[in-house]
């Protein structure tokens, strides 16, 4: 009978078991991009894979390039808009009065006015 165990030869809090001897990583290689307030971001890739042209940096969140002397520019951050500033762009102002009226009269047909 079996103990029960999914894994054999390992135990609850035991280090990764080492890779096989016989066995090789893939070739990868690193790309290093830069933001532009100048950290250095380092990313592994496989040694085959065309790496992307921007990559967030991982200090800042700024994207970074892969020349250091001309980085991409600072992202513009999107100043913070409400629920209402939405439904604003989305409806014009005779719009969304003719919407009150149906909604008033509904409640006002509801409790028994009608005016």
């Amino acid at each position: 009978m079996s103990s029960g165990s999914a894994i054999r030869g390992s135990r609850v809090g035991s280090s990764p078991m080492r890779p096989d001897e016989r066995s090789e990583p893939a070739p990868r290689r690193e790309v290093t991009y830069w933001c532009a307030a100048g950290h250095p971001v380092e990313v592994r890739f496989a040694a085959d894979v065309v790496p992307p042209e921007t990559w967030d940096c991982t200090r800042c969140g700024q994207p970074g390039g892969l020349d250091r002397e001309k980085p991409p520019g600072r992202m513009r951050s999107e100043p913070y808009k409400s629920h209402l500033a939405y439904v604003k762009e989305r409806r014009s102002d005779e719009d969304g009065a003719a919407i009150l009226a149906e909604a008033l009269a509904k409640v006002r047909q509801r409790r028994g006015r009608s005016e």
